[in-house]
């Protein structure tokens, strides 16, 4: 009896990509750029250039990126104060934050060494453009009597340090929820190579320095 002969299979073809899935891709590789920072290539980098007489571009300086610290020093009694400033300080960066611990036990504070007392975040990229876009143009004006932040909070390396008192001027925050007013410190770090050049920077992008 004759073998019946099988037809071997077509192998199978990738079906063609729709026009969806392109369009899905190309949205996906679409860099997130914030206002502040199309205003720093734009606006501030010239001006910079300008003010002091750069050869290049490359050497305006620019922000790298902001940490905030919050501490909560108090939490050595009750575990829930920190996890109110973790949740707080999560939705004032739009990040979550790490926890920080005591590197050496101080009995006069009643404080062991690798005793949760605090929490910080740092922000890179549009993340810190976002935070600091807001800082300068929603959160300080809200400070009552508001004058301006001061000129003298440089380290002498370009990096500005800024203390905020509390917590509530920061949108984000509902009063109603707001166990403890609880401040932070807002460090700015920027490439500049002098305090000069990081002043000129920050009040280019907005920060209201004092007269």
């Amino acid at each position: 009896m004759a073998e019946a002969k099988t037809k071997k299979a077509a192998p199978k073809t990738a079906a063609p990509k729709t026009k969806e899935v392109k369009e899905e891709k190309a949205v996906a590789t679409v860099k997130v750029v914030n206002r502040l920072e199309n205003k720093y290539k734009n606006e501030v980098v010239p001006a910079l250039v300008k003010k002091f007489n750069y050869k290049s571009v490359m050497q305006a300086p620019k922000l790298n990126k902001i940490v905030i610290n919050m501490g909560v020093g108090d939490a050595t009694g009750n575990a829930k104060l920190l996890e109110d400033a973790v949740r707080e300080l999560t939705l004032i960066a739009g990040q979550k934050p790490v926890i920080t611990k005591a590197k050496k036990s101080e009995a006069s504070f009643k404080l062991r060494e690798g005793q949760e007392i605090g929490c910080k975040v740092t922000l890179r990229g549009v993340k810190m453009y976002d935070f600091f876009d807001k800082l300068v143009t929603i959160s300080l004006p809200r400070v009552r009597d508001f004058r301006g932040v001061s000129r003298n909070a440089f380290d002498g390396h370009g990096n500005y340090t800024l203390g905020v008192k509390e917590q509530l001027i920061f949108a984000e925050i509902d009063f109603d929820q707001v166990n403890k007013v609880r401040g932070m410190d807002v460090v700015i770090v920027t490439t500049a190579q002098t305090d000069e050049e990081a002043q000129a920077l920050l009040a280019e992008l907005g920060m209201p320095f004092a007269r």
